[in-house]
């Protein structure tokens, strides 16, 4: 990504750049929350950025803020050569019989814009409720291991009140994992986690063929074609209402593929709505 394509944003501002944004501040010192929301701790950092690289004090990040701030971050071209290509989703298209259209419409609606976070890592979210399933999966009886220091990352029902996103997310999964030196609590943390473009959960690793989550991970790190290539096994392997998702895909079926791959929530986020919309764009080339 580079800055000469972001867009202008401020205050207020919602989307993928406001994202990248947040991951760059932190970086550089910053205590933001990473979102895709431009709130008030972000304009306050914005503006002490802007006044320390003698910049316009309007809290406005455009083309010169950009340029300031990638030029503050020598290394965030970590993850430049591990975008998908064109090529990348012609062959994907090509390998499991899918309109290039449809590739593109699902890779812009179901992804998250882009896998990794700006040190080079794929992104994750954490998700306590799933640990706590998944240690009771392994034999491990969850309710022993919670105490005041672990409620953030280890708690029955799901809420997303300890939500951090960006690499603050690391920490909490490092956290999950730490809590005993037990092989278990290592692979049902990261088994806990949804990885990439696709947020494609861990413990799906068997399912979709890989020999353990720990292969899993490793192949989330390499690249965002393996990321591709995850939710094509994903989609290829999983069931809803009598199809696989990748069926429901093939017969344009946008409602029932997004209820299948986002759940009943599809309606309020028009999943559906936006998948057709995309699709048509690119169908018209």
């Amino acid at each position: 990504m580079k800055f000469n394509t972001m867009q202008t944003i401020r205050y207020r501002s919602r989307g993928e750049d406001v994202h990248y944004l947040e991951e760059i501040l932190t970086k550089l010192g910053y205590t933001v929350y990473v979102s895709n929301y431009f709130g008030r701790d972000t304009d306050k950092a914005v503006k002490d950025f802007q006044l320390k690289n003698n910049l316009v004090v309007d809290g406005i990040v455009g083309l010169k803020t950009w340029s300031k701030l990638i030029e503050a971050n020598k290394d965030l071209t970590a993850f430049n050569d591990k975008l998908l290509s064109e090529q990348d989703v012609k062959d994907f298209a090509s390998q499991f019989g899918l309109e290039l259209a449809m590739v593109k419409a699902v890779n812009e609606i179901e992804s998250n814009g882009k896998g990794f976070l700006v040190d080079g890592r794929p992104r994750i979210l954490f998700e306590g409720h799933v640990f706590w399933r998944e240690l009771d999966k392994r034999g491990v009886n969850p309710s022993s291991h919670v105490a005041d220091g672990n409620k953030d990352v280890l708690y029955k029902k799901w809420t997303k009140i300890y939500y951090k996103g960006g690499t603050a997310e690391y920490t909490r999964l490092e956290k999950a994992a730490g809590i005993s030196n037990l092989p278990a609590f290592h692979d049902a943390a990261y088994s806990s986690a949804s990885w990439g473009s696709f947020q494609i959960m861990g413990f799906h690793y068997k399912n979709l063929g890989y020999n353990s989550v720990d292969d899993f991970v490793s192949a989330m790190h390499r690249h965002e074609r393996e990321h591709l290539k995850a939710f094509g096994k994903f989609i290829s392997a999983t069931s809803f209402k009598g199809k696989k998702l990748i069926d429901w895909i093939k017969e344009k079926n946008w409602a029932k593929f997004a209820e299948g791959y986002n759940g009943p929530g599809y309606k309020k986020n028009k999943y559906d709505t936006k998948l057709k919309k995309a699709y048509i764009k690119y169908s018209a080339g």
